[in-house]
């Protein structure tokens, strides 16, 4: 697996001609391979996309203390930008060429509070994707115990 590249400016994200001259699984094979930058939000929260097959993306990473709510424990919104992440690039997978996506709404359930540096792996798992709208839903597991975390789902709508 390639270390993954990181946009820093905006200079460094693809253009729109870019982004719309390639299918969607095309655009997440070349920043699997680090020809087009990971998520510039997935440096500041401490993950990588790990696996890119059609309808399936995978991601690894662990939350650090940076990402922990005045309790100590990881924050909620750590689960759910993973699980925007991984669910909507496993939609991006479907996403033909000329089109593109954005998130309609997602759900996040937490099922059990995730030790700070524990090693994860979300999986995104597309159920639909159609002319408008794409459905996935997904997971958060420890690598080493392989525990559910957090589950989620997500709608987005596919646009010209």
């Amino acid at each position: 697996m390639t270390d993954p590249v990181f946009a820093r400016t905006a200079a460094d994200l693809p253009s729109r001609e870019t982004l719309l001259a390639m299918s969607g699984f095309q655009f997440m094979q070349d920043m699997l391979a680090g020809r087009i930058p990971h998520p510039t939000i997935a440096a500041i929260m401490g993950y990588r996309i790990a696996s890119v097959a059609p309808g399936r993306v995978t991601l690894t990473g662990a939350a650090g203390f940076e990402h922990t709510n005045p309790f100590g424990g990881v924050h909620g919104g750590w689960y759910g930008t993973v699980l925007d992440t991984v669910l909507g690039c496993a939609v991006m997978t479907a996403v033909p060429q000329g089109r593109w996506y954005t998130t309609l709404e997602y759900k996040v359930n937490i099922t059990r509070a995730l030790p700070i540096g524990t090693e994860i792996e979300a999986e995104g798992l597309l159920d639909h994707a159609g002319r408008s709208t794409a459905v996935a839903h997904g997971t958060i597991r420890g690598k080493a115990d392989g525990r559910i975390y957090a589950t989620g789902s997500t709608t987005c709508i596919i646009l010209e």
